[in-house]
C-alpha cells in the first residue's frame, strides 16, 4: 500500500539558555533517476519508481553543561547527512536478509560520530563534547531506530502512544537493578545524568525496528519537551486532526508555558493512505 508522509521538525532555545544545543534533521532520501526524455507516459513512470524512497529523522541534544555541546549536535547531525547522501537509492525492498547489515551500518555511523567527537578533543572519553542522538531511518512500512541518551521516540496507533526508547540514564540504570523506584529515581539529583552518550565516557547504541501501518505518527525529540509534556500530553497532541507542523508548534509551546528551561526540539511524522 502506498502511503503519504507529513514530516515536520522545529528547535526552540527556551527561556533560560544563552544558546541553542539541539539540533534535528528530516530528509527525504530518493533514488538518483533523471528521466530526460521517454516514449512511456508520466503516469505509467511514476508508477514505476514508487517505494524507491526512505526518509531519516533525527534528533541531537548537545550534553548541558559540557564543553562544546552544540559543536558535538551539529556533527552528529551533519554526518548523518553525509551517510543519507552517501546510500540515496540503497532504501527501496531491503530484503530481511539485509536488515541486521542495514542495522549494523546505522550504528557503525553513530560510533564514527563518537569517535570523531573524541578525535576532536585530547582523546579522553568524557574531556570532549557529547550529545544525545535518536534517529530513524522508514522505509515503509518499516522503521529502523538507533538511540543513545535521553532524547525520546514515540509511535501513535490508533489513539494510543507507545515509548520506543528508555531514557540512558543513571536513575533509569538504578531502576531496572531495583536499587530506585521510579519516583525516587525522577527526584533523585543523580538521577538525570546520562549513562550514555555520543562523544561521552560511554556510549551504547540501542537499536530496534518496528513494522508501521498507514495512519501511524511517529515523534522524535529531545529532553526539554519531556521533561514538561509527559506521556499524557503527547498522546492529545498526537491525537488531534492536524498537520506535522501544527502539532510541532502545540508541543513547543507546551514546553515554553510550562517553564522552557531547556533547548526543545521535535519532529512529528504523519502516515496517510494515499
Amino acid at each position: 500500500m502506498n502511503v503519504a508522509i507529513d514530516s515536520f521538525g522545529t528547535t526552540d532555545q527556551g527561556k533560560v539558555r544563552a544558546n541553542n544545543q539541539d539540533n534535528f534533521l528530516i530528509v527525504d532520501i530518493r533514488k538518483s533517476i533523471d528521466i530526460l526524455y521517454s516514449s512511456l507516459s508520466k503516469e505509467t513512470l511514476a508508477d514505476r519508481l514508487k517505494g524507491n524512497s526512505g526518509y531519516l529523522f533525527a534528533v541531537a541534544d548537545g550534553v548541558g553543561g559540557g564543553p562544546g555541546g552544540d559543536h558535538a549536535s551539529e556533527t552528529a547531525i551533519a554526518t548523518l547527512l553525509r551517510y543519507a547522501s552517501h546510500t540515496i537509492g540503497c532504501f527501496n525492498a531491503v530484503s530481511p536478509a539485509k536488515e541486521n547489515d542495514l542495522l549494523e551500518k546505522l550504528e557503525d555511523t553513530v560510533r564514527g560520530v563518537h569517535e570523531a567527537l573524541h578525535a576532536s578533543s585530547d582523546g579522553t572519553p568524557g574531556n570532549g563534547p557529547a550529545t544525545t542522538l535518536t534517529m530513524m531511518l522508514l522505509v515503509w512500512p518499516r522503521a529502523y531506530l538507533v538511540h543513545v541518551g535521553d532524547s525520546r521516540a514515540y509511535v501513535k496507533r490508533g489513539d494510543r502512544v507507545q515509548r520506543l526508547t528508555r531514557d540512558q540514564t543513571f536513575g533509569n540504570y538504578m531502576v531496572s537493578i531495583g536499587a530506585w523506584t521510579d519516583e525516587q529515581a525522577a527526584v533523585a539529583k543523580p538521577g538525570a545524568i546520562l549513562s550514555s552518550a555520543v562523544g561521552g565516557p560511554e556510549l551504547i547504541p540501542v537499536v530496534g525496528l518496528i513494522d508501521l501501518q498507514p495512519g501511524d505518527s511517529l515523534m522524535l525529540c529531545t529532553d526539554g519537551l519531556t521533561r514538561y509534556a509527559d506521556d499524557e500530553l503527547i498522546t492529545t497532541v498526537l491525537n488531534q486532526n492536524e498537520n506535522a507542523e501544527t502539532m510541532c508548534g502545540k508541543l513547543v509551546g507546551h514546553a515554553l508555558e510550562g517553564g522552557g528551561r531547556d533547548n526543545i526540539a521535535v519532529i512529528v511524522v504523519r502516515t496517510m493512505p494515499a
